[in-house]
This record gives C-alpha cells, structure tokens and sequence, in this order.
C-alpha cells in the first residue's frame, strides 16, 4: 500500500524493530490512528504518520544478515530506556480507543506543567502506553502555557 506524502521528511524518524507487523499495525494504525506511508508486507516493514509524526516499523529477522543492526540481546520491552513524546490532538479521544480494546495503560492519564523558563509553564494532558514490544510512548496533548508557580 502506499500512500502519497503530504509533508517533508521529518529530519527524524525512529525506526522500530518489531516481532510482528499485523499486531503492530492493528496497534499504531487501528488504535492511534497512524497511516501507512507505504509498505514491504514480504519484508515485515511499514512507513508510519501521524499529524507529522513518523516511525518506520520492521521485523527482526526479515532484511539481509549484513543489515541487522542489533547492539545488544533482545529481550521484551523492546526500547529500555526510552519514551516517545507524541503530540496528539486529543489525548481523550485516543484512551478511548484503547480502553475500548481493553489496552492496558502504563501510566496516567495526567496533567502536568512543566517549567519552560524562569517564568513560565507549559501543560499537558498525557499518558503513558506500551506498544505490542513494549516501547514507551507518551500521548501528550498541549493544554496552554501559564506564568510559573513560586
């Protein structure tokens, strides 16, 4: 499938390693509303988007042995040590999604703000999911910028 780009590149997109592409894109696609940039179904790889947010999907295992670019052992959650900051439109609509496939949370929902300078905040309204491999991403919606709390 492949679907024309309506934007630039972003100047970064992570590329996940994945076990399986249907149960990453019935996650990313069916629940978080992402779509198929285009795709290699015969090499287990999808080119994902969302409101200017890409991520290349790819299973171990499919590409050539000289391109395996594994740095350590794999073990599930896949990506220790590292969230996605996501910015979503409207974090409600996407934990209704989920609560609906019975989708655990990981943490939240929340607002939080956030310094920005020595005068101001930022806010959120986010949570926290894991996807199929266990990659941490964070669903953030802007809630408003405010003077900083002393």
């Amino acid at each position: 499938m492949t679907v024309s780009r309506t934007h630039p590149r972003p100047a970064l997109v992570p590329e996940l390693n994945i076990t399986a592409l249907p149960a990453s894109l019935a996650f990313w696609r069916d629940l978080l509303g992402f779509r198929v940039l285009y795709d290699r179904p015969e090499q287990g790889f999808a080119a994902i988007e969302c409101d200017g947010v890409e991520f290349m999907l790819e299973e171990y295992d499919t590409g050539p042995a000289e391109r395996c670019w594994e740095t350590g052992p794999r073990e599930k959650p896949y990506g220790r040590g590292i969230n996605f900051e996501i910015m979503v439109k409207d974090v409600d609509v996407l934990l209704a999604a989920l609560s609906q496939a019975s989708w655990p949370l990981f943490f939240g929902p929340e607002q939080r703000w956030y310094r920005i300078s020595e005068t101001e905040e930022t806010g959120v309204h986010q949570c926290l999911v894991q996807d199929p491999d266990g990659y941490l991403l964070r669903l953030s919606q802007p809630i408003g910028r405010r003077p900083r709390a002393l």
